[in-house]
C-alpha cells in the first residue's frame, strides 16, 4: 500500500507535468544561443521531483534550488574550462559543487547533476560559455520554482515550508523536549538527518497528544465538564454578576445571549478590580475574545489549549454554539492523574 495520499500523488504528478512544460516554453521563447542547446535541462527531472513530491524537505526551498543549481552549473563549468580530461573535469566539477553547496547552505540534489552536466559540456553548451547559467539552467530553474510555488499553495500545501510555531511541552511529555534539545541529538547522529529540528519536534509533540488520547481511551470533553454552570446575560447589571459570582465560588462566567450562544466572558478580575462606578451592564465590561471547545472534543485535544495557551477554564458548546457545560483545568487534572495512574 502506498504510503502517500492521493492528493499528494496528484499534486506531485500534475505539479511536475505543468512544471516542466512551463520551464521548457519559457526557456523555448528566450532568443539567443546555438540552435542545438537544450531547452530543458536534465536535472530539472529530479528538481520537479523534490518541488512537487516533498516540498517540505529543506532541499526543495527556494535558496537550495536557486543557489544549488546556477552555482553548481557554473562550477562544473569552471572544472571543463580548467581541466582538459573529462572525467578528471567531471569528478571535479562535482565534488568541488557539492563542498560549495554545502558551504553556502544551498545543497540540492539535481544541482550535483547540473555540475555534471557543465563539467562536460557539449559543443552547444560549451558556444553558450557562462551564458548557460542564465540559459536555459537560470530560467528552468526559476520558471519550475513559480509553478511549485502556484500549484503547492493552491493545493494546501505551504511553499515555501515552515515549521510549526514551537509550543511548550504537552502535559504528556515528561522531559518538554525543545527544539535546541532535538538540534543538539541530531548533530551527535552519525547520520545527519536531513530534516528541520522543528518539523521532528511536531511529530514528537503529534506523537504525544496520540499517545494521551490513547491512554485516554478518547474520552470526550462532555464526560468531565460540569453542565451546571453559572451565566451572564449582556443585559444584566454587573452588581448581579458580581453577587452570582460571589454566591457561586467561581473564577468566570460565560455571557451567553437569549439562545445559549457565547457572546463573552467575566472573570472576578474584570468585576472587582476595577472601578465600576459608570458601567451598569455586563456587556459594558465583558471580554468577547472567548475561546470555546466543543462537547464532542477528545479531552487530549483539550491539554494545549488549557497548557501553552493558558486558559484556565473553558465553556464547552454543542455543534450549534449553544452552552451546555464548563471545563476547569482542575477538572482536567483529575482525569489526566487518573489516566496516569492506570499507567503505572
Amino acid at each position: 500500500m502506498s504510503r502517500y495520499s492521493t492528493s499528494e500523488m496528484a499534486r506531485g504528478a500534475a505539479g511536475a507535468l505543468l512544471g516542466i512544460a512551463v520551464a521548457g516554453a519559457t526557456a523555448r521563447a528566450v532568443p539567443g544561443g546555438p540552435e542545438l542547446l537544450p531547452f530543458i535541462v536534465a536535472p530539472m527531472g529530479a528538481c520537479a521531483v523534490l518541488l512537487f513530491a516533498v516540498p517540505a524537505s529543506p532541499l526543495a526551498q527556494p535558496w537550495p534550488v536557486v543557489g544549488g543549481n546556477l552555482i553548481s552549473t557554473a562550477v562544473g563549468l569552471t572544472a571543463y574550462w580548467l581541466i582538459d580530461d573529462v572525467l578528471i573535469a567531471a569528478a571535479v566539477g562535482v565534488g568541488a559543487a557539492i563542498g560549495v553547496m554545502m558551504l553556502l547552505n544551498c545543497l540540492h540534489p539535481p544541482g550535483g547533476a547540473c555540475a555534471l552536466l557543465a563539467a562536460t559540456a557539449t559543443p552547444a553548451i560549451a558556444d553558450q560559455g557562462p551564458l548557460f547559467v542564465f540559459a536555459p539552467v537560470a530560467v528552468n530553474t526559476l520558471a519550475l520554482l513559480v509553478i511549485a510555488l502556484v500549484v503547492n499553495n493552491l493545493t494546501g500545501r505551504r511553499y515555501p515550508h515552515r515549521p510549526p510555531a514551537p509550543t511548550p511541552a504537552s502535559a504528556a511529555s515528561e522531559l518538554g523536549i525543545t527544539t535546541p534539545d532535538v538540534e543538539e541529538a541530531m548533530k551527535r547522529l552519525a547520520d545527519r538527518l536531513d530534516v528541520l529540528p522543528a518539523d521532528i519536534v511536531a511529530i514528537v509533540r503529534d506523537a504525544e497528544t496520540h499517545a494521551l488520547d490513547r491512554r485516554l481511551g478518547s474520552i470526550p470533553v462532555s464526560r468531565i465538564m460540569n453542565t451546571d454552570v453559572a451565566v451572564a446575560h449582556p443585559f444584566e447589571s454587573i452588581y448581579r454578576a458580581r453577587a452570582l459570582i460571589v454566591q457561586r465560588q467561581v473564577k468566570t462566567l460565560p455571557v451567553i445571549d437569549s439562545e445559549r450562544r457565547v457572546i463573552g466572558v467575566l472573570s472576578i478580575i474584570d468585576l472587582f478590580t476595577r472601578d465600576l462606578v459608570e458601567l451598569e451592564t455586563v456587556d459594558s465590561i465583558m471580554r468577547p475574545d472567548v475561546t470555546t471547545i466543543l462537547a464532542s472534543t477528545p479531552v487530549a485535544d483539550l491539554v494545549p489549549v488549557m497548557t501553552s495557551e493558558g486558559y484556565k477554564n473553558v465553556p464547552v458548546v454543542d455543534d450549534d454554539g449553544r452552552l451546555v457545560g464548563m471545563i476547569t483545568r482542575g477538572e482536567l487534572i483529575a482525569v489526566l492523574h487518573r489516566a496516569l495512574l492506570g499507567a503505572t
